[in-house]
């Protein structure tokens, strides 16, 4: 379904040509590296791609959303393109001190109210107003081909709330990491998403409690 609240990013319409997939990757927000658990899971991201052609990474630049797709990287031969604009969505300032739920309660209403921050906070509308545009420069440039975003779960979200108000808290706050979630855009229409993570059970477990 496409959000009926969508606001436009710029001042024309893209039209793009043909379907391209867009496929991301998401890992905890800590700049910093991924645990044991968590280099065996971005193994088995490359291993599940290992059959299908990918013709461009990118990933936003902190330590776990690259390293979560560097083994695909090494396996395709690419380079990874690096976007500050794909870094997690602060929902609140560093100065600001708050319990979880506070933080998490904030999440949610955020996707309520587009406008909504904790003090010193990004917003939904303001973290789609700098990832959205990556998005859609990709889709113009990469047209008909298979690309791979490493990114973090929240602006992931972000992202997909634009193209389909559907996604929010709720779809949040169920999402493992990893997690990888597939977007066909015929043009720079959204047609569908699809969740293409198999988690590994126990091995899933313990990474979530390492990497969170």
């Amino acid at each position: 379904m496409h959000n009926p609240h969508r606001r436009s990013l710029d001042e024309h319409d893209y039209l793009y040509g043909k379907a391209c997939r867009i496929t991301l990757c998401i890992r905890g927000r800590e700049n910093q590296g991924l645990s044991a658990e968590g280099d065996a899971a971005a193994k088995r991201v490359a291993e599940y791609f290992s059959g299908i052609d990918i013709h461009y990474l990118a990933s936003s630049p902190y330590a776990r959303a690259k390293q979560t797709i560097q083994y695909l990287a090494e396996s395709k031969l690419l380079p990874v393109a690096e976007y500050e604009e794909l870094v997690e969505r602060p929902i609140k300032g560093l100065d600001y001190k708050s319990t979880w739920d506070v933080i998490e309660e904030a999440i949610r209403k955020s996707f309520i109210d587009h406008d909504f921050a904790l003090e010193g906070g990004e917003t939904t509308w303001q973290a789609q107003q700098r990832a959205i545009p990556v998005i859609e420069k990709l889709l113009e440039e990469q047209q008909g081909k298979n690309i791979v975003i490493g990114t973090h779960g929240n602006i992931m979200t972000i992202i997909m709330n634009y193209y389909d108000a559907e996604y929010g808290y709720a779809f949040w706050n169920q999402t493992s990491k990893p997690d990888i979630y597939s977007m066909m855009f015929n043009r720079n229409r959204l047609e569908r998403i699809e969740r293409i993570w198999e988690p590994d059970s126990h091995a899933e477990e313990a990474s979530i409690a390492a990497d969170t």
